[in-house]
């Protein structure tokens, strides 16, 4: 028993469910001094402080205010605690929870005390404690039932409302609320590695991972290192194609309204990728030091040439070389300053003269007036595929009610799943005709500045420049032989009429178009 000559000594239990309730004063600290004014008025001494930030539904044990607190009374069991809290829903909002604690708290002689509750040891006191305890559960599951529905339906209308993924940030815009933008640079540096992983300049996810290790200020690196866990979500995330997907909603492909970092045919292009990998090699070594990387291929099996940092007896040595298996120049290397030199020596090449320089320009511009006219009979074509698709789902949707078979409705539902990828991949074709025709004229003008000059565009020594340079500039790889050296790559058709005007033949025969 206590000794009445002394005042009582009691613990203060506070606990919200958030940070956020915290941060905007409706939390720990109000709690504290309402608890502690109760004491003074009680004449308790106040032993102990024990916050939560915690859910309180669940088991207690889990709590680690809780476990602190039940520990405290462990340590002294001669004295007998009160234990205050300034509601009963701060307790537990779980009924079975609710009476395991409070038993829990009775074994270690501690007597509760409640700022809006009488606890009483009678039948009608706990019968009554009961009803309380199950209905804070009660309303702990309402709440949360009606968060889900709500999050749901916002998804539904094409809202992301989780943690915006890297890349993303989110802000209140007018008409939406709060709706997910580019968070630069780490936007770019998503695209960059999508982008790549796509077409194959990275080689593998390891490569994607030591790519984006190369970026200090990204999020989430520990020690300089990236988990492989989130590699693996990046390259799978269908919000950066622009759309929404959920398990736990039962969501599929609805369209975002935030706009996407890359296409939906280059992250199809990555699933694809994905699911036809083999193991492959992990490089550290990749980037900025080899700008030829994913282009250069070998000559004598038309592999892609990996790249390495070999150590000499001084110092590291930059090394193109093959890595395939059975190939004549398996393991051989070419330096990479040699590779590099001669591909440049190619671009130097492509520049044409002034009065071609002039032709090409007209010559573009007729292009780009046929193509809008072209784009408008590609957009028609597009609604029509959409509309014949929508009729589609709705004859399934018709069989869908009339069937009895579980194993036909199964069926019917994969085959309406599928078409409703297909009008998610027209739906973003047709989003994509529109903003290319906002950007056609840009992308005349950025032909034109590579075509003038793509030998100041390359040794400008700007990656972004460079890739374009590749990407415009050759309709495939860049062979090259250890002994024999360059192959003369094919260039885009550009270049290759220029090259046949100029020079009086095309390489390679016909080129494709890029």
């Amino acid at each position: 028993m206590a000794n009445n000559k002394y005042p009582k000594q009691a613990v203060i239990y506070c606990r919200v469910s958030s940070r956020a309730q915290e941060e905007e004063g409706h939390g720990l600290q109000s709690q504290e001094t309402r608890c502690r004014e109760f004491a003074n008025s009680k004449g308790y001494e106040v032993s102990a402080v024990f916050p939560d930030t915690i859910s309180g539904g669940g088991d207690f044990m889990k709590r680690p205010g809780m476990v602190a607190l039940l520990s405290f009374l462990d340590a002294q069991p001669e004295t007998n605690f009160a234990v205050i809290f300034d509601d009963l829903k701060r307790f537990a909002r779980d009924t079975r929870f609710h009476l395991d604690l409070r038993e829990a708290l009775r074994s270690r002689g501690a007597t509760l005390e409640c700022l809006n509750f009488k606890f009483e040891d009678t039948p009608e006191g706990e019968f009554i404690e009961t009803i309380m305890a199950a209905q804070g559960a009660l309303e702990r599951k309402q709440n949360g039932r009606q968060v889900s529905q709500k999050m749901k339906a916002r998804m539904q209308n094409g809202y992301w409302v989780h943690n915006a993924p890297v890349g993303y940030r989110y802000k209140t815009i007018k008409g939406h609320g709060k709706l997910l933008v580019f968070d630069e640079p780490h936007a770019s540096t998503i695209r960059e590695a999508l982008e790549g992983f796509a077409i194959g300049r990275f080689q593998s996810q390891t490569e994607v991972k030591h790519f984006i290790e190369t970026k200090p200020d990204y999020p989430h690196l520990k020690d300089g290192k990236l988990r492989d866990k989130r590699v693996h979500d990046l390259l799978r995330q269908p919000l950066y194609a622009g759309y929404i997907c959920s398990e736990v909603y039962e969501l599929d492909w609805h369209k975002g309204q935030h706009q996407p970092l890359i296409p939906m045919a280059t992250y199809e292009r990555i699933q694809e990728r994905l699911k036809s990998m083999a193991y492959a090699p992990a490089h550290k070594n990749i980037g900025a030091d080899f700008a030829l990387r994913g282009f250069a291929v070998c000559a004598d099996c038309g592999k892609p040439l990996r790249s390495s940092w070999p150590k000499g007896k001084y110092k590291r040595y930059a090394y193109y070389l093959c890595q395939t298996k059975g190939c004549d120049s398996y393991g051989k290397s070419i330096p990479r300053d040699k590779l590099e030199g001669d591909f440049a020596e190619i671009v130097k090449t492509m520049q044409p003269s002034e009065k071609l320089l002039d032709l090409t320009k007209f010559m573009f511009s007729k292009a780009f007036a046929a193509r809008k006219e072209q784009a408008k009979d590609v957009k028609l074509s597009i609604q029509r595929q959409i509309a014949k698709v929508e009729e589609q789902i709705e004859s399934l949707l018709d069989r869908i009610m009339n069937a009895t078979s579980d194993a036909v409705i199964g069926a019917y539902e994969d085959k309406i799943a599928n078409l409703e990828k297909s009008k998610v991949r027209l739906l973003d074709s047709l989003s994509y005709q529109a903003q290319s025709r906002g950007t056609g004229r840009e992308l005349l003008e950025l032909s034109l500045m590579l075509i003038a000059n793509p030998w100041k565009l390359w040794k400008s020594g700007n990656a972004e420049l460079r890739r374009l340079v590749l990407r415009l500039g050759f309709s495939e790889g860049f062979a090259y032989h250890r002994i024999d050296g360059a192959r003369t790559p094919k260039m885009t058709l550009p270049f290759n009429v220029l090259r046949q005007i100029q020079y009086g033949s095309i390489e390679g025969g016909a080129a494709g178009e890029n």
